[in-house]
This record gives C-alpha cells, structure tokens and sequence, in this order.
C-alpha cells in the first residue's frame, strides 16, 4: 500500500488532469514513441505557438481522470508510451499540428485517439478534424461568406448607376 503522501499527490495529479481535459475544447492521445528530442523539441514549440498544452502523461493517472469524466470509451488507448495535448482556444490546433507531425514522422509518431468537447472521436472525425483550417481561418471563410453578397449588390448598383449617367463618387462638400 503506497504511503499517504504519495497517494495524495497521485489524487492531485489525476485531479489537475481530470480539470485540464474537462476544460479543453478538444485533445488528441498520442503514441510518441522513437521520435528525437530535436523533433519532441520542434513540436512543442509548435503546440505552444498555438496555445496547445502538451506533455507526456502516465497511463494508470489518465485512465483515472477519463474515467473520472465518463471518457472510459479511450482506457482501451493508454498502454505504451502516451502523450496528451490539450487545447482550450482553438480546438482544432491540436488535430492540425499532431496530424502533420504524424505524417512527417512515420511509425514513429501516432495518434491513438481524440475527444472533443466530451465525445470521443472515430478515426474518419479525427481526420476531417485535421484537415480544418485553424480558428482564425474558419472565421475569415464565413465572414467572406456573409459580406460576398453585400459587396455583389453595391457592385451591380454601382454599374446601374453608371449606365443611366450617374456617379459612383460622393458628391463634393460645399
């Protein structure tokens, strides 16, 4: 039986990591294993660059805050070596960049499984996920959406207004 000590900062860890996973927008569960510390190190710059949390994590603690979140569908995934990055932001981030790595790296590098906003993902979802653009993208596409026919309509009035001999220019302040 560990001692009391050790079992209380057990608890606070798997209390800190329940905490971070249920504040996440989504997560992705990584299998890191034979990537290089040059390579750990470029991703992790990556992650940070774009608000990602990203850190190795112990199987036994996080089957704990899974379990602890209703997320029991993932204890299948956590055996070998595991990592988890976490992203509060822009939910996407994780997906993108892990993806790429993954790509990049081979065998090397795999994604074991992802949850988003308390679901657990299927491998066909993970994929799409990766495939978005990121946050900021997503907003410029439906703005563009929402403003292309605003700026179609002041175009064709603009050319009516040309062909019955009018001016498009503001009228000079006297």
């Amino acid at each position: 039986m560990p001692n009391a000590k050790v079992l209380s900062e057990k608890q606070a860890i798997v209390e800190a990591l329940a905490q971070r996973i249920q504040n996440a927008g989504a997560g992705v569960i990584v299998d890191y294993r034979g990537i290089t510390v040059a390579e750990d190190t470029a991703l992790r710059a990556e992650l940070r660059k774009d608000g990602v949390e990203y850190s190795v994590v112990k199987n036994t603690l996080t089957r704990k805050a899974l379990d602890k979140l209703g997320m029991s569908d993932l204890d299948h995934v956590l055996n070998g070596t595991t990592s988890l990055a976490t992203a509060e932001k822009d939910p996407i981030a994780p997906f993108r960049i892990i993806n790429d790595y993954s790509k990049k790296l081979g065998d090397r590098f795999n994604v074991k499984a992802a949850f988003m906003e308390g679901k657990v993902l299927n491998d066909a979802e993970i994929e799409m996920m990766s495939t978005l653009g990121s946050k900021e993208a997503l907003y410029s596409k439906v703005l563009g959406t929402m403003i292309a026919p605003i700026t179609g309509l002041a175009v064709c009035l603009g050319q009516i207004l040309e062909q019955k001999g009018g001016s498009v220019e503001a009228p000079a302040a006297e």
